[in-house]
């Protein structure tokens, strides 16, 4: 079902987190344009079964559960979006949402893409002349494509395959390799299957041209020819005032500049964007080594994201990463929590989920880069945290607000203090 043959969606829902579950999994689904049923999945009842997963990876003995939450507020390139995020930190879905409700005063997230292109990497050895090879490689450019496209006629046919190739000679401590990069325009697949079956089928050719002999063939997670962008625009005031934002300014500075606070910026983009990618049934970690080389691409490890201030004041924010997901194959096809939240989302292209991605990442930075820049990490962060210490500390589902309520209002959110108060309020409830 595309966008325009379904109710138009929205993302605005007032007071989503007031409601349990169960009623939060039909106000999602209305506000979505689909059925409650769609969803039905995400319940810890109705998903992912165990027959299911024995088919997914080896050795099985069970399933370990992840909350899925549901990021509102999102406008990306003109259209709302119910984001769903797969994560086991506090915080992180509320102030994504926070964040994205900033951005909707000036049109929300707007986005770009350099392209579908995945890297299929080719290593030669034993060249006794590297710089003559790597031309004879070039020059049979036309062949070798023709051959890798002979590998997947499907992806040709839906206009991907094979597009360019590269070839690189790099000094190494055991010698100098010549390395060929295949380019492949992988469509709406995450692409690994793919760009690794034609390296494999052209790796005996691509030897024969260079004189050497081949080692590795496989896919490159440096997906810099697959980049997504987002940029929004976060009010001044909404922010908290001239100050935050250029507080705010000030901590990105930072960022770009010291690999030791660039560690933990990049960390809070990624909390936003490893929770969509695991939610919609995609490679996290292959992402997470992509985002973190396109960091050090020039040398250094910085920053994903630049915030600047306008000519009005307020905050612009931008991010650049790649990103290698899709739609097509692997568990956002095999697990039916994955296809559910593809369903909510209501992407039809991997590029718009990617754009979705970034989006996020980007909220989730801004959210995180307030927080420091205008009241300190811990407040909000714990307030939601103490949630999760009173659960650990034995609280019931009845008893888990009454005893984060009393550990926050006393900001001593620890297991130890969670244990008193739930034995005291159980110890009055006994005496009544």
């Amino acid at each position: 079902m595309s966008i325009d043959e379904r109710t138009a969606p929205h993302s605005r829902i007032s007071g989503l987190r007031d409601h349990s579950p169960e009623a939060r999994l039909g106000l999602v689904a209305e506000a979505a344009g689909i059925e409650t049923s769609a969803l039905s999945v995400l319940q810890p009842d109705g998903g992912l079964t165990l027959a299911q997963a024995d088919h997914m990876i080896e050795n099985v003995v069970g399933m370990i559960g992840v909350p899925v939450g549901v990021a509102t507020n999102f406008t990306i390139d003109g259209v709302d979006r119910l984001v769903p995020m797969a994560t086991e930190e506090p915080s992180v879905v509320a102030a994504a949402s926070n964040a994205a409700r900033m951005a909707r005063e000036h049109g929300g997230f707007h986005t770009s893409h350099s392209g579908d292109i995945m890297i299929a990497q080719v290593q030669v050895l034993d060249c006794i002349d590297p710089a003559s090879a790597r031309l004879r490689l070039l020059e049979a450019r036309d062949e070798l494509l023709e051959l890798a496209n002979a590998q997947d006629p499907v992806l040709v046919t839906f206009g991907g395959g094979a597009r360019e190739i590269s070839v690189r000679s790099i000094d190494t401590r055991v010698g100098t390799h010549v390395v060929l990069h295949l380019h492949v325009d992988v469509r709406d697949a995450m692409g690994a299957n793919a760009v690794n079956t034609m390296a494999e089928a052209i790796a005996p050719r691509v030897a024969e041209i260079a004189g050497g002999r081949t080692l590795l063939r496989i896919l490159s997670n440096k997906a810099d020819l697959r980049l997504t962008r987002a940029r929004a625009v976060f009010d001044q005031e909404l922010l908290g005032g001239a100050q935050v934002v250029d507080d705010i300014v000030a901590a990105s500075a930072f960022a770009e500049a010291d690999p030791y606070r660039a560690a933990t910026h990049n960390k809070g983009i990624m909390n936003g964007i490893t929770a969509v990618v695991l939610a919609t049934g995609n490679d996290t970690r292959a992402v997470e080594s992509g985002c973190h080389s396109h960091a050090a691409r020039e040398g250094g490890y910085t920053a994903l994201t630049r915030f600047e201030k306008d000519a009005a004041g307020n905050l612009v924010g931008t991010i650049e990463v790649p990103l290698a997901v899709g739609l097509v194959g692997g568990a956002t096809r095999a697990h039916p929590g994955a296809q559910a939240s593809v369903r909510l989302l209501g992407v039809e292209t991997a590029r718009e989920l990617a754009a979705v991605i970034a989006s996020v990442g980007l909220a989730q930075n801004l959210a995180a880069c307030r927080a420091l820049a205008a009241e300190g990490i811990q407040r909000g962060h714990m307030s939601l945290h103490a949630r999760t210490v009173a659960a650990s500390a034995g609280a019931s589902v009845e008893e888990v607000a009454q005893v984060a309520e009393r550990i926050v209002a006393e900001r001593n959110i620890r297991v130890e203090r969670a244990k008193e108060v739930l034995a005291e309020l159980r110890e009055g409830a006994v005496s009544e």
